[in-house]
This record gives C-alpha cells, sequence and structure tokens, in this order.
C-alpha cells in the first residue's frame, strides 16, 4: 500500500474524529432537552402518553383560573348530585329547559352526538341544568333523557331551586340565563357548552389572537359546518379538546 493511499485514510479518520467531537454532543444536547422535533400525524389522543399536558388555557378572574361553584341538585333518577361527583372527570356543562322549542333541540343532538364519540371513556361527563325547574321535574327529566338517547351514566339533567340555577348560570359560568314571558318558550339562556377539566377548572383553546374563547358553541352541528353568520362550527373543536384533557 503507498504512502499517499494512508495519508488517505488518516486524513478520512481525522474528519471523522472532529465531526465526533463537535456535533455528535450537540445532538445529544438537543435529544436531551426535546429539541428535536417529530412528525405526528395520529389525531388520537386517547392513545398518547397521559402525563403530558394539553395547550388548553385556564380561564382565569381576578388571576386566578376559575373553578366550577359548588352545586348540589337532583338528577333523572331522582339521585343528589353535587360538584365533588364529577371530581376527576372531564365533563360538557350546559343550561336548556325540556320545553325549549328553539336551540335546546339542537344543543342536545350535538351532546349526544358527543357522548357517542366518548362513549367509551368512564372520565367522561355532562352537566344538563333546568332553568325550568318548576316543570322540569326528575321524572320530566328522565323521560327527556330516554327520548334523546342519554346512556351516559356520567351526564347529569339537574332541577331544583329556580335561584340557585340561575346564580350558578349567571354568576357560576357567566352564561346568560332569564325568564322572558315574551320569548318563545318563555325562557332566555345561552347556547354555548362549558368545557370542565378533571380538577374542575374552566378551560378551553385559544383564537387566533392567543386569547380564551371561553365557551364553545353549542347550536351549530359537525355537518352544518357554518352558523348563520358564517361562523364556523365548533362541536369538531370541542371534541379535539376533550380527548385533551382526558389525556392530562
Amino acid at each position: 500500500m503507498s504512502k499517499k493511499t494512508n495519508y488517505s485514510y488518516i486524513g478520512i479518520a481525522f474528519i471523522i474524529l472532529v465531526f465526533g467531537i463537535i456535533f455528535i454532543p450537540k445532538i445529544i444536547d438537543r435529544i436531551t432537552n426535546k429539541d428535536v422535533i417529530r412528525n405526528e400525524s395520529r389525531s388520537d389522543y386517547a392513545t398518547e402518553n397521559k402525563s403530558v399536558g394539553s395547550n388548553l388555557a385556564f380561564i382565569e378572574i381576578n388571576g386566578e383560573p376559575k373553578k366550577v361553584p359548588t352545586f348540589s341538585f337532583t338528577d333523572q333518577n331522582g339521585k343528589k348530585v353535587t360538584n365533588k361527583d364529577y371530581e376527576g372527570k372531564v365533563y360538557i356543562i350546559e343550561f336548556f329547559f325540556t320545553t325549549c322549542p328553539t336551540i335546546c333541540p339542537r344543543m342536545n343532538r350535538n351532546l349526544i352526538q358527543i357522548q357517542n364519540a366518548f362513549k367509551d371513556f368512564e372520565d367522561f361527563g355532562v352537566a344538563s341544568f333546568t332553568i325550568n325547574p318548576d316543570y322540569d321535574t326528575p321524572e320530566v327529566l328522565k323521560n327527556y333523557a330516554e327520548q334523546y338517547g342519554v346512556t351516559n351514566p356520567n351526564w347529569h339533567l339537574m332541577t331544583g331551586n329556580k335561584e340557585a340555577i340561575y346564580k350558578l348560570a349567571n354568576e357560576g359560568f357567566n352564561l346568560y340565563t332569564a325568564e322572558e314571558a315574551e320569548v318563545a318558550g318563555g325562557f332566555e339562556h345561552s347556547g354555548n357548552f362549558a368545557l370542565i377539566d378533571k380538577n374542575g377548572f374552566i378551560r378551553s383553546r385559544k383564537d387566533v389572537f392567543g386569547n380564551p374563547i371561553i365557551y364553545y358553541k353549542g347550536i351549530v352541528s359537525e355537518e352544518e359546518k357554518v352558523d348563520d353568520d358564517g361562523s364556523p362550527e365548533e362541536i369538531s373543536a370541542l371534541k379535539e379538546d376533550i380527548k385533551k384533557l382526558l389525556n392530562e
């Protein structure tokens, strides 16, 4: 073998040595600090590592994360239900009434769709509060639940003291509720859903400006795509965010 060939091997070995000294520690450091971007094509958050937190915002009031107020009402089965029954569960909150002729049927059809999408999750639920408790007795609520196909044991349709329910809606969640004789059905209320995490905090995704959207539109379905004003539906976003919270 010629001296020239020996010099070539020595040169190659020197280059490999320099590469290892300079670049390998940097690669290891990037991996250690999780600075390597992984292309994640899956949308099934339920199969991902449960220790990873989501990017959903906390709704803050005076600098403090807003938590579900304490409540105690009676559900469609005549059972006393409190906020503690939802601890450790991700759930949706709505305010409705069974004789509502306008938005409630649309809201609850969307909730049934969400219920069916998460039928295998024991830690998912719904809390529905009637704003017409004088009429909506446990028996009426039970018939309503059966009519719509409520099967999730963590979906409680609740009735009780009207003042307490209205205070929970208007002050606890800032979801507008009022008795108005002049409107269809005799009551006005928000058509939005609130999303609650396993620790009882109100959560939501952020808008394009980085601000929490706070609530999710409950009236427009995924199939409809947009509402009458051209704004996109938010049921699909709500489903995605439920998955994220279930994995926190």
